[in-house]
């Protein structure tokens, strides 16, 4: 289901956004910079300072994770139902690894959340429907406008 470039928007989205339900019913949104794509049907990240993500999936797993590249002007809306993993499984010591990698040793990381996806659907920029825009001359034309040099987005 999670196809290359799936994988590719959440790599270069570095903010997935997760939506989840309340206790009260009503929605929480908050945003996750360790969403990294797990396997062909799984996205994971991790619980860093997300007690209330994490209560909330407890209470109701349905999750819904939006992914979206800024200088591409698409993404991915991810449906799905979470589980909440503890240090010792194979999915919290692979994204753990991961953000020592990134921000180095004793970074917080409490539980990985790995989310089966049910659904996905894609999230495009109006300027492609109406604009008639083109992927490379819009992430050329929002560089400029966010003044970063092309090539440099990889190493955000």
């Amino acid at each position: 289901m999670i196809d290359a470039d799936m994988r590719l928007i959440v790599e270069a989205a570095k903010l997935t956004f997760v939506a989840t339900v309340r206790p009260d019913g009503s929605p929480s949104l908050s945003p996750k910079a360790s969403a990294r794509v797990y396997d062909d049907e799984h996205i994971a990240f991790m619980n860093i300072a997300s007690p209330g993500t994490v209560a909330n999936l407890t209470a109701d797993p349905r999750v819904e994770m939006n992914a979206v590249d800024i200088f591409r002007r698409r993404g991915y809306r991810f449906t799905g139902t979470a589980t909440i993993h503890g240090g010792e499984t194979p999915v919290y010591q692979w994204l753990h690894g991961w953000l020592g990698e990134v921000n180095g040793p004793g970074y917080p990381a409490h539980e990985a959340v790995l989310v089966h996806v049910d659904r996905v659907e894609p999230i495009m920029s109006p300027a492609y429907a109406f604009g008639g825009a083109e992927e490379t001359a819009l992430m050329a034309e929002w560089s400029t406008k966010y003044g970063v040099v092309p090539g440099e987005t990889e190493k955000m």
